[in-house]
């Protein structure tokens, strides 16, 4: 069967060259903006924002009104620990992928829009109200998609997601 396909393939780009047709071959990978990286989740290409300072970790998606279908953030730590994060001033839902230090699923959570911090509410009482979506293992690496995503990817805990996990620590501040 392949050798078939390749036959027919062959005919194809033989029949373009004569009858002088452009033929331009692209690269499967593209590279991704500055500050980004792509990432497959079950065959699904995404292109995540790269969150590696304390300052962009505590706004995460805060504020955000949409997030891409192939869109998020990938947050990156300079260490491996158990995290909880929280949906401080998001407008929108968001699902989580905790990843340990080798990129492994250690948890998954569908994280809802909260309530946004009230008038009369301190920064302490809104930031102990809010729900934690825990790592419940060590984690060192955290994805963040739109909302409703991780229904649509069959994704299971333990299994590996292919980041350059070396290259990746050394842009964590």
């Amino acid at each position: 069967m392949a050798a078939r396909l390749i036959n027919v393939l062959t005919r194809l780009v033989v029949a373009a060259i004569a009858l002088g047709a452009p033929l331009t071959l692209t690269a499967c990978t593209e590279a991704p903006p500055p500050g980004y990286e792509r990432v497959t989740l079950d065959g699904r290409v995404f292109t995540l924002e790269i969150v590696a300072d304390n300052e962009s970790r505590v706004k995460g998606l805060g504020g955000r009104e949409s997030i891409p279908d192939d869109g998020g953030m990938l947050f990156v730590f300079t260490n491996s620990i158990r995290r909880n994060f929280v949906m401080r001033d998001c407008l929108i839902d968001i699902d989580i992928i905790y990843l340990d230090a080798s990129a492994s699923i250690v948890a998954m959570h569908h994280m809802p829009v909260e309530a946004p911090k009230g008038e009369d509410e301190t920064d302490v009482e809104y930031e102990k109200r809010l729900p934690r979506y825990p790592s419940r293992y060590d984690s060192q690496f955290v994805i963040e998609l739109r909302g409703g995503m991780l229904e649509n990817l069959d994704l299971s805990e333990g299994e590996r997601v292919p980041l350059d996990v070396k290259r990746l620590r050394s842009l964590a501040e």
